[in-house]
């Protein structure tokens, strides 16, 4: 049976080891963190990932799982409401769409749950060396023995482990995008209930919403600078960043400053693209973000994920050992649907694409190859 590698536990890594296993394959997924990783925005399944989905029998578990927003409020830098809408959200688009909005580790538990069982499991560790000959891929890792595949995935995000050593360092394919965005948890201490705030008080902004029954909230705060001179993987150092220009606000400086710095799910990363001429190499292949994110102002990097794992185990389950073939054909018939989807990050800049460039992207490739 062909092993596959696959560094990243996230939706990317979990859903490709899912499709890979019904293939036939047999998946070891490697993740950093010493468990399921906690936190995170609300993410969206659009249009053909919602396919993916139902194929994989999990549709109807990530319908129960959907926010229940009933809509929000755009308020000014001293918190006036001067807008407010019912019908749709700047998270999720419309509210009465057939697209899912949930939480990311809502997401990546039901994915993880569903594959646990058909996939080993390797947490806390990670990949520090990579070496190809003509029979596998042989991966040194942090802390356990190395062993040896005959392929490797690179589902491990933004700041790809295996994208740097196979093809080089990220400021090669990096673009940033003039931002930086941080997401974390607290208690409803403005006792929200199923509706989201938007404020923008010059170059920073947030968007709050309530979850887990209107018990929690998920704040998204970003803030416009260029790149960052600092470790991204030093989250006390952003997480110092963070709360001091959220306690230079005109709105509810004190408590927003104060969640942030006590949040243990923080997170802070800057908002970039990843663009390449080749997603793959070898025995070695990029999925989701590590190949090709398009940020979170795309409103679809799940997608691209979910997406980009059915093509990839689709291609792997019907070459035998041609991976090379596979390869060039998840290339051919992602390179569009990615082009579309990442175009939405920039297409109105500080705000949200048009319904029309959201609905063509979201369905812009057709599974069945």
């Amino acid at each position: 049976m062909k092993t596959v590698l696959i560094s990243g536990g996230g939706i990317a890594g979990s859903a490709l080891a899912h499709l890979l296993h019904r293939r036939g394959l047999a998946p070891v997924v490697v993740e950093r963190a010493p468990g399921l990783r906690r936190g995170g925005q609300a993410v969206d399944i659009r249009g053909v990932a919602l396919e993916v989905v139902d194929g994989m029998g999990l549709l109807e578990q990530a319908r129960g799982m959907r926010t229940r927003m009933r809509g929000m409020s755009v308020l000014d830098p001293d918190g006036n409401e001067i807008d407010r809408s019912t019908e749709a959200t700047f998270s999720s688009g419309r509210l009465d769409s057939a697209d899912i909005e949930l939480l990311r580790d809502d997401l990546v538990h039901l994915l993880h749950e569903h594959t646990r069982q058909d996939a080993e499991y390797v947490f806390g560790d990670s990949i520090t060396a990579l070496s190809e000959d003509a029979d596998g891929v042989r991966a040194d890792f942090a802390h356990g023995p190395s062993r040896t595949f005959d392929l490797v995935v690179g589902a491990d995000g933004l700041h790809s482990t295996v994208r740097r050593l196979v093809f080089g360092p990220e400021e090669r394919f990096a673009h940033h995008l003039g931002s930086y965005v941080s997401v974390f948890g607290a208690d409803n201490f403005l006792a929200l209930d199923n509706w989201q705030l938007w404020l923008q008080d010059g170059d920073a902004g947030f968007g709050i919403m309530p979850v887990r029954d209107n018990a929690e909230l998920r704040i998204a705060f970003g803030f416009h600078s260029g790149p960052l001179d600092g470790n991204h993987r030093d989250t006390e150092w952003l997480r110092g960043l963070v709360a001091d220009k959220l306690a230079a606000l005109r709105w509810e400086p004190t408590r927003l400053a104060k969640a942030a710095a006590e949040a243990p799910d923080f997170f802070c990363d800057a908002m970039a693209q990843i663009r390449m001429e080749h997603w793959t190499r070898g025995r070695v292949a990029l999925l989701g973000d590590a190949g090709y994110c398009a940020s979170p102002l795309s409103g679809q990097g799940t997608s691209l994920a979910l997406v980009g794992a059915h093509v990839l185990a689709d291609e792997l389950g019907r070459a035998g050992d041609d991976h090379r073939g596979a390869f060039a054909r998840y290339e051919a018939r992602m390179r569009p649907f990615v082009a579309l989807n990442q175009a939405l990050a920039t297409e109105n800049p500080g705000g949200p694409a048009a319904e029309e460039s959201v609905a063509r992207a979201k369905n812009a490739i057709a599974l069945g190859g």
